[in-house]
């Protein structure tokens, strides 16, 4: 599978508002960036999210080639990217920018809820990171690592916390060094969802994991703050506490929406010496779907490919018989069968259909998607004719 995504360890938001500042919500079902307002000063919340050591480090060790791993961040052999699901947005300006740092220091999710009463405040908070309300996140001195030029920094404006990450050799937020931060920016009337490429911060990562000197800048994985930049968490046209929302679904949701990190790489192989389908009427048929499987394994799904009506010949055998190919600009795509919802697009880079003396295939680690649900697989061809969409009805299942 080109395509593989894994879930949260964890995730949080922290809230810079002083009615809010000391309430964890690791518990919470939403995640949310808002800024609320108390006097003439503004206070932002922010996201913190974790993925587990053992599941990065199963990817670069089991899943993506070695090869692709030592190249990936130059040549585009792999890539990364954060995904969070937006919900119930807010009184939103028109544009939005969200960025993404990796975190410094070690936290603790909690399991309280901002809206409980008694509030709880075990766990993350704007001003403490773990569930003895012990250690605060640094204001000053912050930490470094990796020698003098990895640095970290965190809030220094007037309410003091709200998490601490790295700025890579950048002593203030503003002037950061690249590989330290992504970011995404969208209109209101755009899709909300995040989307964040963080191939870079990734790498630094598994740097990290499987002491990878390669890139030697690797730093400690605990996970993404999700904030807004600086100067838009102080300044805002906002009114009132509670204004200017974005909200996603966390790892509590009990929809198909949790955040995830997905992970692609190029794993196409198109080699064979039969006869290439570049226009006409064009037959698909996914002969190997056994319709259910085990999340854990991996499937190769085999397609059958020939023109819907052969050319008119004298021959001694069956024209099925022949093995037939469709281009190599030909690709995969997934989606949940109950709600339409894309899974895995066409990606131009990273869905490309195999091909070998067996025919065209594609292969699909089923640990990579949700378990209990029903999925529906769709092809696509770009050929003489332009592109073609073959959508057959093939599902499938993964159970536990």
């Amino acid at each position: 599978m080109a395509y593989y995504s894994i879930f949260p360890d964890k995730d949080s938001t922290i809230y810079g508002h002083p009615s809010r500042e000391g309430i964890n919500a690791g518990g919470d079902e939403i995640l949310e960036l808002a800024l609320e307002q108390k006097g003439k000063k503004y206070y932002p919340s922010r996201i913190l999210i974790k993925f587990k050591d053992d599941d990065i480090k199963d990817i670069f060790t089991n899943k993506i080639p070695t090869s692709a791993q030592l190249t990936g961040m130059d040549t585009g052999a792999w890539s990364s990217s954060l995904q969070l699901f937006s919900t119930e947005h807010k009184n939103l300006s028109e544009t939005q920018t969200v960025e993404a740092y990796p975190i410094s220091t070690s936290w603790e999710e909690g399991v309280g809820r901002w809206t409980a009463t008694p509030t709880a405040s075990r766990g993350t908070t704007w001003v403490f990171r773990d569930s003895n309300l012990l250690k605060t996140w640094e204001t000053n001195n912050y930490p470094l690592h990796n020698g003098l030029y990895i640095k970290s920094t965190g809030s220094f404006a007037y309410n003091n916390g709200g998490g601490n990450w790295y700025v890579g050799d950048s002593t203030h937020v503003g002037g950061e060094s690249s590989g330290f931060v992504t970011s995404q920016s969208f209109s209101y009337a755009t899709n909300l969802d995040l989307n964040l490429d963080v191939t870079s911060i990734v790498t630094k990562h598994s740097a990290s994991l499987l002491s990878n000197s390669t890139y030697p800048q690797g730093i400690p994985n605990e996970g993404f703050i999700i904030k807004r930049p600086y100067n838009l968490e102080t300044i805002s046209g906002s009114t009132g506490t509670g204004q200017d929302q974005l909200k996603y679904f966390s790892v509590n949701t009990h929809t198909i929406y949790p955040p995830k990190l997905t992970f692609k790489w190029d794993d196409s192989s198109y080699s064979h010496s039969g006869t290439v389908l570049s226009s006409g009427d064009i037959f698909i048929s996914l002969h190997n779907n056994k319709g259910t499987f085990q999340r854990k394994s991996k499937q190769r799904f085999r397609l059958t490919t020939r023109k819907r009506y052969p050319d008119r010949a004298f021959v001694t055998s069956s024209n099925y018989l022949n093995i037939q190919y469709l281009p190599a600009t030909s690709y995969y795509s997934i989606r949940d069968a109950s709600t339409n919802e894309v899974i895995i697009p066409f990606d131009m880079s990273y869905t490309k259909l195999s091909a070998d003396s067996e025919g065209m295939y594609f292969d699909l680690f089923m640990e990579g998607l949700q378990p209990e649900r029903y999925y529906k697989i769709l092809f696509r061809t770009d050929n003489n004719d332009g592109i073609h969409i073959f959508d057959d009805e093939y599902f499938f299942k993964i159970v536990r």
